[in-house]
């Protein structure tokens, strides 16, 4: 049978767009879905504030009256005019084995890009760094995390036999908790302390740190993360949207605040307990039963995510990042964590893997950033 693309324009579109891999994906542990209500404020033009310099089109491949493949087409217009690249961006996507499948999708993004004047397209990307990205292309039989992308091996392999190449590639650490803080971490996090006055906020209110740092924290990101891959500068109503969806809910045992004397924001450390099991368990859905899942991980967690960690570019050589991983060590050890998951590290930042190198760890899993002329 031959494959259909259907472009999704409403409601029920978008809900099977959203649910396809859950079904893909069904009984494959490794695989976490993203929680279901942020894919549907993400995907929608109403709710997510990346629209105001975003467009973004989505389509479905079916066979057989059967849906078999998704795919999104982004054009971020920050993106273009921050990096100068007429390059558009394709995320969202999974599909079956079946090449006429995965051809199709990517062809009708490269059609449809191309109609917007660009001259290549690169993914998968989300609207913004903050979004999932990434293609993984090591590490199939290692636990994705929620922040990132699980796909099967035979994704990448599509990839290239349909021309795309290797553009960037993001590293992923297994990091375990030694039973007692490493001597030269202790040592140069004393040293800070002593010389700079840097040192740690101590918190317990959520909203403390929601109204004196929400907006320095996503300021600090934009200037610590600027220069890294696809980054885009956020807009006043996403930083208002993100202090809402991270940091209602950060665990004060593992967001480490640094200030200086005056209490200014020098810098932070974002952990999570996971919640893969959890979601894997609820199909990403908090209802009926998904929150039981999650309250139950967060109680008594064995893993951390680690998930944003920025310092201000005048102390990034000072040795803060050890004082942040020495806090967030004490409190791990506290809690009977036994190993952390890295966030994605561009494979070239030797200044973020440096932060792991006198802790035990294991670099399990590698995603990539695809690129194509069109």
């Amino acid at each position: 049978m031959a494959v259909e693309i259907r472009k999704v324009e409403s409601q029920r579109d978008l809900k099977r767009f959203i649910d396809f891999p859950v079904h893909l994906y069904w009984d494959k542990p490794n695989y976490v879905p993203a929680p279901r209500f942020d894919e549907m404020r993400t995907l929608s033009k109403d709710k997510n504030a990346a629209f105001e310099f975003c467009e973004a089109e989505y389509w479905t491949a079916w066979k057989d009256d059967k849906i078999v493949g998704r795919i999104a087409g982004i054009i971020n217009h920050r993106f273009i005019e921050k990096w100068g690249r007429e390059w558009g961006r394709f995320g969202w996507i999974d599909f079956i084995d079946d090449t006429d499948v995965s051809a199709s999708l990517l062809k009708t993004v490269e059609k449809w890009a191309a109609s917007k004047g660009m001259k290549a397209l690169h993914g998968p990307l989300g609207f913004t760094d903050l979004d999932r990205e990434g293609m993984l292309v090591e590490g199939f039989d290692e636990c994705a995390t929620l922040a990132t992308i699980y796909n099967y091996p035979y994704y990448p392999q599509h990839l290239e036999m349909l021309g795309y190449r290797k553009d960037v590639d993001w590293l992923q650490f297994q990091i375990f908790a030694p039973k007692e803080i490493p001597e030269k971490v202790l040592h140069v996090a004393d040293l800070l302390a002593k010389r700079s006055g840097v040192h740690l906020f101590e918190w317990k209110n959520k909203r403390v740190i929601v109204e004196k740092f929400g907006k320095e924290i996503f300021a600090l990101i934009d200037e610590a993360y600027g220069d890294l891959y696809g980054t885009t500068p956020l807009s006043e109503r996403q930083v208002e949207d993100y202090i809402k969806q991270y940091l209602g809910f950060v665990d004060p045992r593992f967001t480490k605040i640094l200030v200086d004397k005056e209490e200014r924001l020098i810098g932070f450390g974002i952990a999570m307990p996971s919640l893969s099991e959890a979601f894997y368990k609820s199909r990403g859905r908090l209802f009926p039963t998904g929150w039981y899942h999650v309250l139950k991980a967060l109680r008594n967690p064995k893993v951390l995510d680690l998930y944003l960690v920025a310092v201000r570019p005048e102390y990034q050589s000072r040795g803060v990042l050890a004082l942040v991983m020495n806090e967030l060590h004490r409190s791990a050890k506290e809690a009977g964590v036994e190993y952390a998951e890295t966030n994605l590290e561009l494979e070239d930042n030797i200044k973020v893997q440096s932060i792991w190198k006198d802790y035990p760890k294991r670099q399990h899993k590698r995603s990539r950033a695809y690129l194509k002329e069109i």
